[in-house]
C-alpha cells in the first residue's frame, strides 16, 4: 500500500520517526522525482535475529577479514553508494529529499551505517534507522565481492549485542532470503514493532575491535 505526499509538505526528521513507529516508510519514484511515497507493505520483510543463516563460504571469507569494518564514519559515501546504478538496478529511489531527511536523522543519532573499507576506499555497506530496539534497514551497496553481505553480518552481530529485537528489511529479496529473511503479515509485524519500540537498545554496544570469530559466534547459525 502506498500514498504520495504533497511535494510542498514539509517532512521533518521527527515526522519521519513517527512514521517508522507506525510501520510506514518513504520512498521516491526516482532520483529526479521530488515527491515521496509513503509505503506500508501488506507483507513485511524481517530478518529474525535468532535465526540468521551465514553461508559457510561467507563465514570463511569473514574469518579472512578482507575488509575493515567501520560504523558511522561516512554517511554520505554510503548513501551515494546505495544510490549509484548497479547490476539489476538501473535507477535509484534515493532522491535529494531522502538524502536530506536521512542525513538529519544521522545527525540526531537515529540513522547508522555499517561500512566495508579496503585500502582506504569505501567498497560496500548499508544504512538504516534505529528506534527503540528496532532497526529498519534502508539500502545496501557493494563494489567488492561480498562487501555488503559482510556488512550485513556485522550489523546483525551489533544489533544482537545492543539488545535489538527487530531487524526490518522492508521487503524480501533473493539476497536477503539467503540469510533467513521472511515475510510477515502486517498485523504480526505491527505486534513485533510495538514490542521493539517499548524496549531500549544501544547500537554502540559492540566493541569496534571485535574479532571476526566473535562476530560469527554471536550470529552463530551457518549453513
Amino acid at each position: 500500500m502506498a500514498a504520495k505526499d504533497d511535494i510542498l509538505l514539509e517532512i521533518t526528521p521527527q515526522v519521519l520517526l513517527k512514521a517508522y513507529a507506525c510501520g510506514i516508510f518513504p520512498m521516491a519514484e526516482s532520483a529526479e522525482d521530488p515527491g515521496l511515497y509513503w509505503i506500508e507493505p501488506d507483507m513485511r520483510g524481517i530478518l529474525p535475529l535468532d535465526r540468521v543463516h551465514v553461508p559457510r563460504r561467507l563465514a570463511r571469507k569473514i574469518r579472512q577479514q578482507p575488509y575493515e569494518i567501520r560504523v558511522d564514519s561516512d554517511f554520505e559515501g554510503v548513501v551515494s553508494g546505495c544510490a549509484a546504478p548497479a547490476t539489476g538496478r538501473a535507477k535509484t529511489w534515493i532522491n535529494q529529499r531522502i538524502r536530506k531527511l536521512y542525513g538529519d536523522l544521522f545527525e540526531l543519532g537515529h540513522c547508522h551505517t555499517v561500512e566495508a573499507w579496503r585500502d582506504g576506499e569505501l567498497v560496500g555497506g548499508l544504512y538504516g534507522v534505529s528506534l527503540g530496539a528496532a532497526f529498519f534497514g534502508e539500502s545496501m551497496f557493494s563494489r567488492a565481492d561480498d562487501s555488503s553481505k559482510i556488512a550485513l553480518v556485522y550489523l546483525v552481530a551489533r544489533l544482537i549485542a545492543g539488545g535489538f529485537i527487530l531487524l526490518d528489511t522492508q521487503f524480501v529479496t533473493d539476497h536477503l532470503r539467503r540469510f533467513g529473511t521472511i515475510e510477515t503479515p502486517r498485523r504480526e509485524y505491527q505486534a513485533l514493532l510495538e514490542r521493539a519500540l517499548a524496549r531500549p537498545a544501544d547500537f554502540y554496544s559492540l566493541d569496534e575491535d571485535v574479532t571476526a570469530e566473535v562476530i560469527l559466534q554471536s550470529v552463530s547459525h551457518t549453513s
